[in-house]
């Protein structure tokens, strides 16, 4: 193939990515202090573990419901529009928390009513949000402009519970009124983005418009395998679940190791994303996925055993490093393999089954754990990761057999099915 010029050229000469970016990473930034200032503020209000399960609960069946609604919306109507009126949403509840902590009548009910609102601007935003990328940079930048997102997602990983826990020293006003500062100013990046998506022909509201995403993924194996092998992998692999535990009874880390492992995976992403911004994948991109879910599982098994803590935070880096392969290429299925038309309804099932396996997957591990133990129930779902890789490559050749990522177009990916 012959190489493109767009490929070798500097990302941020993009216009409109730089923006693009900085939306993307407050947004991310300021819902990461916001979930720090929920927590704790909710157990102060309450001193009841139950409480920090429903605040998980109200942002995810808003989320859940709307999805499908959001996907269509994002192909039918002016989809900057949508992501500024969420980002302005989401800062002024953050506001409105910020004054009324300021002034002590906070409730719990507060606080279930802002994540809930948050869960379903979130439903909305995101799959509209996934689209902004690839009507900035063309195909053959896409997969190092994923990488550039991703590494800049983890570090706003990083850098949001960190400032969040040392802001809230001060009290939870401070973490409000940070939130509504980062979700202000990603809207206005948002409105000073360049967008240029082609025209797109208007669908009546059905149930087969809604649920588009599902059929156009039932009809594209290739695309399908990727989302539920990751779908299925971070499901049993759920090792992150058992933190507090292990920090606590297994490696007796205290407070500071539960910080270090926590922070462990999204260092291990953010190396990854950042060696493969400067120099993304070529070919066999397909064996790369499942070679990265792979050796998950196995970082997963290795991190189950351990009883060291420079060992378990090592496999828990490489356990995040290996996400983000898995991450970048099926980013590049459904971004670059979809049709402009279908973009928001696939990116809304994508958005489902990701945060899906990540609810789920604590659940799971939670309740094995509690039948089997915190270390068995790991190793298990570490071993079942590999089992799906192996069982996932028999089921689905096209995705094994998938080679260069800027290669991809629907016209391509249907000749893979």
């Amino acid at each position: 193939m012959t190489s493109h010029p767009a490929a070798k050229a500097p990302l941020l000469s993009f216009k409109g990515l730089k923006a693009a970016l900085m939306a993307r990473t407050l947004s991310a930034f300021s819902s990461q202090v916001q979930a720090v200032a929920v927590g704790w503020q909710i157990y102060a209000l309450t001193h009841e573990a139950s409480a920090l399960g429903f605040v998980g609960l109200a942002q995810f069946l808003p989320m859940v419901t709307f999805i499908f609604p959001a996907g269509h919306a994002a192909d039918q109507y002016n989809r900057r529009r949508i992501v500024i009126i969420c980002q302005i949403t989401e800062a002024m509840a953050a506001l409105f928390m910020a004054l009324a902590s300021f002034q002590n009548v906070v409730t719990p009910v507060m606080i279930y009513g802002l994540v809930a609102l948050f869960g379903m601007c979130r439903a909305f935003e995101m799959p509209a949000q996934q689209t902004f990328i690839p009507a900035i940079v063309p195909v053959s930048a896409f997969p190092r402009a994923t990488a550039l997102s991703s590494s800049l997602f983890q570090v706003a990983c990083i850098a949001g519970p960190s400032i969040g826990g040392l802001l809230y020293g001060l009290g939870p006003t401070p973490c409000y009124a940070l939130c509504a500062i980062g979700f202000g100013i990603a809207a206005l990046s948002t409105l000073l983005m360049k967008l240029s998506f082609p025209s797109r022909p208007r669908q009546p509201v059905s149930l087969a418009a809604v649920f588009g995403g599902i059929i156009f993924l039932r009809q594209n194996p290739t695309m399908l395998g990727a989302l539920s092998l990751d779908l299925f992998a971070v499901l049993l692999g759920g090792a992150t679940a058992m933190l507090p535990l292990y920090a606590t009874d297994i490696l007796h880390a205290g407070p500071w190791g539960l910080g270090l492992l926590r922070a462990a995976p999204a260092i291990g992403a953010l190396l990854v994303a950042a060696v493969l911004a400067r120099r993304p994948m070529g070919h066999n991109s397909g064996l790369w996925m499942f070679f990265s879910v792979a050796v998950f599982g196995v970082a997963t098994i290795l991190f189950g055993f351990s009883k060291s803590i420079p060992l378990s935070v090592l496999a828990l880096a490489v356990l995040g490093g290996a996400d983000v392969i898995s991450v970048m290429v099926r980013s590049s299925l459904v971004q670059l393999g979809t049709p402009d038309e279908m973009r928001g309804r696939v990116s809304a099932v994508n958005m489902l089954f990701i945060g899906s396996s990540n609810q789920l997957g604590e659940f799971e591990s939670g309740m094995l754990a509690s039948a089997v133990g915190a270390v068995p129930a790991v190793v298990i779902g570490g071993i079942g990761t590999l089992a799906i890789t192996a069982i996932w490559m028999a089921l689905f050749p096209g995705l094994r057999k998938l080679d260069r990522l800027d290669d991809i177009t629907p016209q391509e990916l249907r000749k893979t099915t």
